[in-house]
């Protein structure tokens, strides 16, 4: 009986003792064959786009012989008219200017508008105008200006005859040359007196 029973304890021993043993775990996998990953993805960054700027507002290429026209300040009193007009040397080479441009008035609709220039202020006013002198030779390099005068009264003197009243200055600055337009803000309003006086070109004053 005794050696039964020892062998009974031993027995158990045993399985406490493997049953109470942590059991390792299990080996990680060993790496297969290599695997290829996915190549990333390509992006592609384009420049930004430019746009050029639109030219500022009058801001316009210099014309065809090389000057444009700019109206200059007018006064006004007891219906006499007297306003400056500005030739510009745009272009890259000098201007040589002597004596009186030829003038046209046109209307709205750029119709010519009947009327006499005249050199000087003689039969429109014997006040000091500004469009008295002498010609004498202007030679504008080139961003230098020539100013011209103009006179002329706001009179309606025949009620039968329409007003004539001019909106384009056509100028042609000296013989040969291109002519140059001006769209005036403030018109040429001559009445029915016909008559427009001019002075001969002088170099702008600074």
């Amino acid at each position: 009986m005794t050696r039964w029973v020892v062998g009974v304890a031993g027995a158990v021993f045993v399985a406490g003792a493997v049953a109470g043993c942590d059991v390792p775990p299990a080996p990680a996998p060993a790496p297969g064959p290599g695997v290829l990953r996915p190549p990333a993805p390509t992006v592609t960054v384009s420049p930004p786009t430019v746009t050029a700027s639109p030219p500022a507002a009058g801001a316009s290429a210099c014309p065809e012989g090389g000057v444009r026209l700019l109206e200059g300040p007018g006064d006004a009193a007891m219906g006499l008219r007297v306003a400056d007009v500005q030739l510009v040397n745009c272009g890259t080479q000098p201007y040589v200017l002597e004596g009186y441009p030829e003038i046209r008035l046109l209307d709205r609709k750029r119709a010519p508008v009947e009327v006499t220039v005249v050199h000087g202020a003689d039969g429109i006013t014997s006040a000091p105008s500004g469009v008295e002198g002498v010609p004498q030779k202007v030679e504008l390099r080139p961003g230098q200006a020539a100013s011209l005068g103009m006179v002329w009264r706001n009179l309606v003197t025949d009620s039968t005859v329409p007003a004539a009243e001019g909106w384009v200055l056509d100028v042609t600055p000296r013989p040969g040359a291109p002519r140059v337009e001006l769209e005036l803000r403030h018109s040429v309003d001559l009445g029915n007196t016909g008559k427009l006086g001019i002075g001969p070109w002088k170099a702008a004053s600074r």
